[in-house]
């Protein structure tokens, strides 16, 4: 009973997070309580879920409760702002001001051709070493080992987050050779990555094919609403693990690629009728 609690408070925090990154974000970053209890219903998440994940994320300093028009309500934090615009440049690729990034892949145009190491100066215990490697991981860091860890840019918040943790490390930077492409095949564990892609895609093409692709009326709103916030949802995690490699360093015909093409096409498509359905029910509190 206890895991269940545990996975569907984790679901509704994750969920809150997409609500709010990518609907709420530009219609002021803040909502009425019952206004979340209502986005989040299609998604499968229950008022007490919502409540629960909420003050959580209050206490992280995500979230910050609000009067909006007499009614409880909660907005993002600046710190959660932050992050999710990072996230969102990801997720869709854009630059902060919303102009698509041209790269053929998720990663920047600019890479400088080195790589970036940071070399732990001591190995700190199990517990901490998991939290650091998905604070990094979200970078797109990869552990060469206990103490190392390579990146693609010499990233200020990698240095934020060795300071939080109170883990001191040198830096180092290291020209790309010729086996640069293995290496980072390798080390970023890029089949696997690929296989994960691969089979998004196929549950991807699933859900979008049970729904159909008209979308006219209120309840058309309402699943269009559900079935894109499921796909930002399982997309939102290859942030977590795809690191944003440059052209140069990905096998060729890279099925994250046609992954990300899959995912623009139909988010993009879904976009005006769950954010019909954002409207109404913000309208309606």
């Amino acid at each position: 009973m206890h895991h269940t609690a545990d996975s569907s408070l984790v679901h509704a925090r994750s969920a809150l997070f997409d609500l709010y990154g990518d609907h709420l974000r530009a219609r002021g970053a803040r909502a009425p309580v019952a206004a979340l209890v209502q986005l989040l219903a299609p998604l499968g998440v229950h008022p007490p879920a919502v409540r629960t994940a909420v003050s959580r994320m209050v206490r992280q300093g995500w979230l910050e409760p609000v009067r909006i028009e007499g009614q409880p309500g909660y907005a993002l934090t600046s710190r959660a702002r932050r992050r999710l615009d990072d996230a969102a440049a990801r997720i869709y690729r854009t630059a902060p001001d919303g102009t698509p990034v041209v790269t053929g892949s998720e990663g920047p145009g600019d890479w400088d051709r080195q790589w970036h190491l940071g070399i732990l100066r001591e190995v700190p215990n199990a517990r901490r070493r998991e939290q650091l490697a998905s604070q990094l991981a979200f970078l797109g860091w990869a552990p060469l080992s206990d103490g190392a860890w390579v990146g693609l840019r010499n990233d200020a918040e990698v240095d934020q987050i060795l300071g939080m943790e109170g883990i001191a490390a040198d830096r180092f930077r290291a020209p790309v050779d010729d086996g640069a492409v293995e290496f980072a095949r390798r080390v970023w564990r890029l089949d696997e990555l690929g296989a994960s892609y691969d089979a998004w895609l196929i549950e991807a093409k699933s859900l979008v094919d049970e729904t159909g692709q008209e979308s006219t009326d209120g309840n058309g709103d309402e699943q269009a609403f559900a079935v894109r916030s499921e796909l930002v949802h399982e997309w939102r995690k290859f942030l977590f693990r795809d690191p944003g490699l440059p052209d140069e360093l990905l096998p060729d015909d890279w099925a994250g690629t046609r992954a990300a093409e899959f995912f623009d096409f139909h988010a993009e498509r879904l976009g005006p009728a769950a954010g019909r359905f954002v409207d109404n029910c913000l309208t309606l509190h």
